[in-house]
């Protein structure tokens, strides 16, 4: 049976999870809102819209939405010549595809942001597809995206191991009957990542390829 590991990106390959919370810091300053960058920092991982319905409520006046998304990729993308991926990831989606697994990425980044963010990890010889936040209805914590990644690879969720640094990985892969595997190096909490389904947590990619044979990749 095919085999398939998903992978988040942003603070589970690549180091990039606090240029989201300062960027999106200082969008939401220019539109007036003051948010406390911890609750910033949790919310990253939700595609834009949903992030600022988290943060700002469902019920505010969405006038803004387009300006601060705008804002916040505008500010992003000043570090795109330089985002930093965590040690060894493209050897851990080297090693999972030289050991017979379909490596795709699951993720809400878009176009020169996902551009950007393989460039610094290096591997796209490793990587079968991507599926993103734009292919379905619904980005994370909703399943979608990781079925969407189960359908473009062709395997059942009892064949998947999904890998992420923030409760909505591991709860939309738990929602998709999908094992959870949490990342440390996003800066969410063990007991975060274990409440919301994770069976399984490691610091960073290095450690997770280190652990491999003890893994649920195993």
């Amino acid at each position: 049976m095919s085999r398939a590991a998903l992978f988040d990106v942003d603070g589970t390959l690549a180091d990039t999870n606090h240029l989201h919370v300062v960027s999106w810091w200082e969008a939401l300053r220019q539109s007036g809102h003051r948010v406390p960058m911890h609750a910033v920092h949790r919310a990253i991982g939700l595609p834009g819209e949903d992030l600022l319905d988290h943060l700002l409520g469902k019920d505010r006046d969405h006038g803004d939405d387009d300006r601060m998304s705008a804002a916040h990729d505008t500010l992003y993308a000043t570090h795109f010549d330089r985002l930093p991926a965590f040690d060894n990831a493209a050897e851990l989606l080297r090693a999972l595809s030289r050991s017979g697994w379909k490596v795709l990425l699951v993720t809400s980044a878009k176009d020169r942001e996902l551009k950007a963010l393989r460039a610094a990890i290096g591997a796209d010889d490793a990587i079968t597809d991507t599926a993103t936040s734009d292919d379905v209805e619904q980005g994370k914590p909703a399943p979608d995206p990781v079925r969407h990644a189960l359908d473009l690879a062709m395997v059942p969720p009892s064949g998947a191991v999904f890998v992420g640094d923030s409760v909505w990985d591991m709860t939309a892969a738990h929602r998709a009957e999908v094992t959870a595997v949490g990342l440390l190096c996003g800066g969410i909490a063990r007991a975060d990542l274990e409440g919301a389904g994770a069976s399984a947590v490691y610091r960073d990619p290095d450690h997770l390829l280190t652990a491999l044979s003890d893994s649920p990749f195993a």
